[in-house]
């Protein structure tokens, strides 16, 4: 049986200590803090990063370096015979496109698996926990990639903002609309399927939207994943008491299912959307 290594990237939302206690690896994304270098969860903490967001710090988000891909493929292929790497969608970063080249040419060809399965945050972690599953059921690596490639739209996020400062400084809002978004407490709820971001809905106030989230995942889960099992899970960018009181109307919710995840949101996604947060997603349950 072939020795396979699964590994991500910190836009999955693992942290390193919970990748060494799954046996797995995580490479922390690069970030730029008025111009000085950090990594996500290695030299840059969650506090740490909320810290400088708030004080208007300029954070600008970029790729990891060929260099830090290979080397940590190397360090995994000294050791186990293939690599599946599961880096964040092809449609939100060109971090994908860079390892896809890199593990066509020698020495990584046919022994590295890119696997842009165009997720990213709590969706992109199950599918990392779905691949290290499979390796361990003793799985060859070209089917893991085939059930993982196959699975890959078969997922759902939906995200509330509290405030609409970061969606503008991306692009997202006109400043005109963040004002009058602002005056009138309008939160937007994002919607991920696949590899776009996109607009799904906008209400006033943050209960509206929650329940407006909590409205959009019931349907999925009733309509799009008909006859299917699906992981329930969570992520926020909020206070953990405001994101207790998120798990808390989530179970009340769907109280035959289990919210198998609450985490932080990446750092990478937190800089577009800012501190105050909340997120729900859903993700079918692979069948090998």
């Amino acid at each position: 049986m072939e020795k396979i290594a699964v590994a991500t990237d910190s836009n999955s939302g693992i942290t390193q200590a919970a990748a060494k206690e799954l046996g797995i690896r995580v490479l922390p994304m690069p970030f730029f803090i008025d111009g000085e270098l950090y990594y996500e969860d290695v030299t840059l903490t969650q506090a740490q990063f909320y810290e400088k967001l708030e004080a208007g710090a300029d954070v600008s988000t970029s790729q990891p370096s060929p260099g830090d891909v290979t080397d940590l493929w190397d360090a995994l292929l000294a050791e186990n015979d293939k690599v599946i790497y599961i880096p964040m969608s092809s449609g939100l970063s060109a971090s994908c496109q860079t390892a896809e080249f890199l593990a066509a040419e020698e020495p990584y060809a046919g022994r590295v698996f890119v696997v842009d399965d165009q997720r990213i945050s709590i969706t992109q972690r199950q599918a990392t926990m779905d691949a290290l599953e499979m390796a361990q059921k003793g799985m060859d690596a070209e089917a893991i990639v085939d059930v993982l490639m196959r699975e890959k739209l078969e997922s759902s996020i939906y995200i509330t903002v509290d405030t609409l400062k970061y969606l503008k400084k991306g692009g997202r809002v006109t400043p005109a609309g963040a004002a009058l978004g602002a005056v009138l407490n309008i939160k937007p709820v994002l919607q991920i399927q696949g590899e776009k971001l996109d607009a799904f809905a906008k209400v006033r106030g943050m209960k509206a939207a929650r329940e407006k989230m909590l409205d959009a995942m019931e349907k999925d889960i009733r309509e799009r994943f008909a006859g299917h099992k699906v992981h329930l899970l969570a992520a926020y960018t909020c206070t953990a008491e405001e994101a207790e009181g998120w798990k808390q109307q989530i179970e009340a919710r769907f109280p035959d299912m289990t919210l198998e995840m609450l985490d932080p949101l990446s750092l990478s996604v937190s800089c577009h959307i800012g501190k105050g947060a909340m997120a729900i997603a859903c993700s079918r349950v692979v069948e090998v």
